[in-house]
């Protein structure tokens, strides 16, 4: 029984989570050097915080629920939520697990760092072998180039849009979620382990 409680107030607390990264990820917005489509949102800041405090599994979890509600209001045709559902998993998944391992302050920045290089590999070899061919489907390769282009001149070839634009963002995004969470778990590790366990 008692361990039937801590399932469904674990449960509680990733639904809580999810419905947080949902609101984020609608909040999403450009930043310059970086082609307009390509958006930050801190979603994934409730998902590390799942993995966490309830493991890599829990963190996946809530990036799934967050881009099944995305996917209702999505203007990719659902390639953009199966993009950020990969790449967030990867990031999510790989520092979760590196943080059950290490639960200290600089286990946490440990598990982070691996997080987000693990995540800009990852998205950039789907991006070059899974997300540009999807997208192609519904848009010229020439005008998705020339989008890149239109940022960074030397961007002229799906290999160095790779390299130049897509590896840096991610690595960028990672990094600016890594800080926030680092920032804010500590406060809410205690609040979410009380009502957890």
């Amino acid at each position: 029984m008692h361990k039937k409680t801590i399932n469904i107030k674990s449960l509680t607390i990733i639904a809580m989570l999810a419905a947080i990264s949902t609101v984020l990820m609608f909040l999403s917005f450009s930043i310059p050097l970086f082609p307009t489509f390509l958006k930050l949102d801190f979603s994934e800041v409730p998902a590390l915080i799942a993995a966490f405090s309830l493991g890599p599994f829990a963190g996946v979890s809530v990036v799934f629920i967050k881009n099944l509600i995305n996917l209702l209001f999505t203007s990719s045709g659902g390639i953009g939520e199966f993009a950020n559902f990969l790449i967030g998993s990867f990031f999510v998944f790989s520092a979760g697990l590196v943080y059950q391992k290490f639960k200290t302050r600089k286990g946490a920045i440990l598990s982070m760092t691996v997080g987000t290089i693990i995540m800009s590999i990852v998205g950039t070899v789907a991006n070059y072998y899974i997300l540009m061919p999807l997208y192609t489907l519904i848009m010229p390769i020439d005008s998705i180039v020339n989008m890149f282009k239109s940022i960074n001149p030397y961007a002229n070839t799906m290999l160095k849009i790779m390299f130049m634009t897509i590896a840096p963002f991610n690595l960028l995004k990672g990094f600016i979620v890594s800080l926030i969470t680092f920032l804010i778990y500590k406060k809410l590790s205690p609040i979410i382990k009380r009502i957890a366990y």
